[in-house]
């Protein structure tokens, strides 16, 4: 049996400090960088022979050093010369996998570190194997490059997920054993049930639990409390996989079957906006969603809610996606603030086209007759946004925001959006003489 981690730290304070000072300076640098060491079993790649291997777990497992240390491994040993690493976004390909406190340079030992160039999206190891970083948003950069690994990471979250890894497939075909590391807190998206279904898939389930003794106390103290026992909290800490809620007005077959990849062209362009009511980290989120309008049907373009932003912020950045979008008017909730949420926005830009708008009705009600949109087949989303439809699929007529552990304002946001676009004129119904 090999000596773990695990046991040294189970020993007295005296002999842990015994066998680390019997350590010369290369031993100690040598176990510092022994990954197999300090991992948890889940953490070490299967012993099975497997393609992918897929790791659902919940926020803080490990879930990136992780895929990082297996990138290392397959590097060291000869493994592997061209390397794929995909995020959700190019900025979470470099933040993440590479740059981050788990990530590729940081994990690294200094006398076999990559050299990384950020232009050419590239990291280099001195025995000549190259990882090449890529976006899921751009799946056809992936159509013609060749690999003999993957590390995928947030698969859940990719925006074009069945698009970007069937691209990622056509070109792992190189090597005898091609492989592919699958790192993500599941969701129960199509793309994820399809490879639960494979025989050459070798699942690895964590929880955020696994892991407590790394994390921060704050976060133990104040996430887990907030969340756990919670419909999310289910999800991103004790890592679900979460079917559709009986009752909500909308399910993820619904929202699959009307998933569209390309834009047509629009006629008017909404971005929507539903404001916090407080700032800072444990704050609502602000909704911000854009949704075109094209002949009689809506396409959602856009999810940008964030959380933890001032109001001077939160506006800056709806405005910013108003003008990117070329959008034709912001539709701002102003329940909360009133005529503050319109000065504001105003004072950040005072060409933007505004209508304010207040909610006389709950929320329920304003939600209905957007989900009837959807029941029609006349909106539909272009690529996914996991957060907004995650919030769609649990958001039932009697919507528990406690019990869920989250607030719709994704939701909130995208149905004022629908609202002005397609059910903000209508007419009474006519009476027909029979």
């Amino acid at each position: 049996m090999r000596f773990k981690a695990s046991l040294l730290r189970s020993a007295t304070a005296k002999k842990r400090s015994k066998f680390l000072n019997s350590l010369t300076d290369m031993e100690a640098a040598l176990l510092l960088y022994d990954w197999p060491f300090w991992a948890r079993e889940t953490q070490l790649p299967p012993p099975s022979d497997w393609t992918h291997w897929l790791i659902l777990a919940g926020r803080g497992f490990g879930k990136t050093r992780t895929g990082a240390e297996w990138v290392r491994s397959l590097v060291e040993q000869g493994a592997a010369q061209r390397i794929a690493l995909i995020a959700p976004t190019s900025t979470d390909a470099r933040q993440t996998m590479v740059e981050g406190e788990s990530g590729l340079l940081s994990i690294s030992p200094p006398w076999n570190k990559p050299h990384f160039e950020p232009s050419k999206r590239t990291l280099t190891w001195p025995n000549g194997a190259q990882a090449v970083l890529y976006s899921a948003d751009q799946p056809e950069r992936l159509r013609g490059p060749q690999h003999d690994a993957v590390w995928a990471d947030e698969l859940c979250a990719w925006r074009y997920g069945d698009e970007a890894w069937s691209m990622l497939m056509f070109g792992l075909r190189l090597g005898k054993h091609p492989r592919t590391c699958i790192t993500t807190t599941p969701k129960a998206t199509a793309l994820i049930k399809g490879l639960l279904t494979q025989d050459n898939v070798h699942v690895t389930h964590g929880t955020t639990y696994d892991n407590l003794d790394n994390l921060a106390p704050t976060f133990r103290r104040e996430i887990i409390a907030k969340y756990e026992g919670t419909r999310l909290g289910r999800q991103e800490l004790n890592a679900e996989i979460l079917e559709d809620v009986p009752g909500a007005l909308w399910s993820r077959a619904m929202l699959e079957s009307l998933r569209v990849a390309k834009m047509p062209q629009f006629s008017r362009i909404v971005v929507a906006v539903d404001p916090p009511v407080t700032s800072g980290a444990s704050a609502d989120e602000c909704g911000i969603v854009a949704v075109g309008l094209a002949k009689t049907h809506a396409y959602v373009i856009a999810d940008r809610s964030v959380r933890g932003l001032t109001p001077l912020e939160w506006a800056q950045r709806a405005a910013n996606v108003y003008f990117e979008l070329s959008a034709d008017r912001l539709v701002v909730e102003v329940n909360q603030g009133g005529e503050l949420v319109t000065t504001l926005m105003r004072q950040v830009d005072d060409t933007i086209a505004i209508t304010a708008v207040h909610a006389s009705r709950g929320k329920v009600a304003r939600a209905e007759p957007v989900s009837a949109l959807y029941e029609q087949g006349r909106v539909h989303h272009v690529g996914t946004y996991p957060a907004l439809e995650d919030q769609m699929c649990i958001f039932t007529t009697d919507f528990d925001k406690a019990q869920m552990g989250t607030s719709p304002d994704r939701v909130d946001a995208l149905v004022w959006a629908l609202t002005d676009l397609m059910l903000g004129k209508r007419s009474q119904p006519k009476m027909r003489q029979l």
